[in-house]
Parts: C-alpha cells; sequence; structure tokens
C-alpha cells in the first residue's frame, strides 16, 4: 500500500476554568491533532484497502506523542481519548473507517493506562467539515464525568481527494461534572467498562 502523503498537520489545546460555575482549581486540558492527507483510493472504488492501515500506524503513533507533549510530556495525567475522521467528497465513509486501528491502537501504545475502546466517529465532508470527536475515560468507558465531545476541523480541508485524521485527548472531567455515574477513583481496571 502507498504510504500516507500529508498535507498539514494541526494542533489545538483548549483550557477550561469554569463552564457559568465556579472557577476550577485545576482547569480542564483538551487537545486534539489534525493531519490532513491524500486518499489513496479517492474517486475509485477499491476492493482491498485495509492494507492501508498498517501505512497509517506510523502517523497515528506520531500524533499521539505530539498530543501527549501538548499536555504536558506526562502521558500519566491523559484520562480521556477520542478519535475521528472527514473523508474528502471524492471518497467514501469506509475509508475513514481505516483510522479506527491505527488512530486507536496508537494511543493506547502511548498511554500507558488505556483499557477502554477508544470511541470514534467518521463523516463525509469537504473544507470547513465539523466533527464532534467523543471522548470517553481512557481506562472505563462507564465513566460518565468524562463524556465529552471536542469540536474539529480545518477551513481549507479535506478537499475532495483528501482525508482529515484526529485524534483527541483530555486531561480530566468535564467542568463541573455531577450527574453521578462511576466514578474515576473506582475504575477496577479489568474489562475496559468499569
Amino acid at each position: 500500500m502507498p504510504e500516507p502523503i500529508l498535507r498539514k498537520s494541526a494542533l489545538v489545546v483548549e483550557e477550561i476554568f469554569h463552564e457559568g460555575g465556579p472557577v476550577a482549581e485545576k482547569p480542564l486540558r483538551r487537545a486534539a491533532m489534525l493531519c490532513v492527507i491524500k486518499n489513496p483510493f479517492a474517486g475509485r472504488y477499491v476492493e482491498d484497502i485495509a492494507g492501508f492501515m498498517e501505512d497509517l500506524k506510523p502517523l497515528g503513533v506520531d500524533m499521539a506523542q505530539k498530543l501527549v507533549d501538548a499536555l504536558g510530556g506526562d502521558a500519566g495525567i491523559v484520562e480521556g481519548y477520542g478519535k475521528g475522521a472527514i473523508v474528502g467528497t471524492a471518497g467514501e465513509l469506509e475509508h475513514g473507517a481505516l483510522w479506527h486501528v491505527p488512530g486507536g491502537y496508537s494511543m493506547r501504545e502511548i498511554l500507558p493506562a488505556s483499557n477502554a475502546i477508544v470511541p470514534s466517529t467518521k463523516k463525509i465532508g469537504g473544507p470547513g467539515t465539523r466533527l464532534d470527536v467523543p471522548v470517553t475515560h481512557c481506562n472505563a468507558s462507564y465513566v460518565r464525568s468524562h463524556f465529552d465531545a471536542m469540536e474539529v476541523g480545518l477551513a481549507d480541508g479535506p478537499k475532495a481527494d483528501e482525508i482529515l485524521l484526529a485524534l483527541v485527548m483530555t486531561t480530566g472531567p468535564r467542568i463541573h461534572a455531577r450527574v453521578g455515574g462511576l466514578k474515576a477513583s473506582d475504575i477496577e481496571g479489568k474489562d475496559g467498562l468499569r
């Protein structure tokens, strides 16, 4: 399969101090790493595309490491994650699904305590399309305080023959989380759920 051809990347870091309530002792930090690559399957139907996932793995690991670095360099402070893809209009949704394995496993490789499945979303769109990347706790998907999302997108991508790949990491729960459920402090860490 062809090596990914990268056109551009972007790194976005948010710090959230409050959501209308009291200012948090420590702000929530959310970061997104975006890469726009050429879609090698754009404009045509190709039966065997799965091999491209292997080619995307090094890019995924690089993106995950850049996120950890942007959040301070300590993978131990990352508590939430998610991934997504926007496929340009000459592609198909299945091309975005190619990001499931390399995007998810790259973050699980970089984060020492990440047992939970990496939530994901994908869509078809053109330049300026926005995507809400879902986020859950990286060790236990049922930790309700960490159910979140980060909106991502770029003004000039993806073009019709491109794919925008996204990884998101967070350092904690939603600011002012107070709707109950499993607490991060009560994670058993056995099954990626609880």
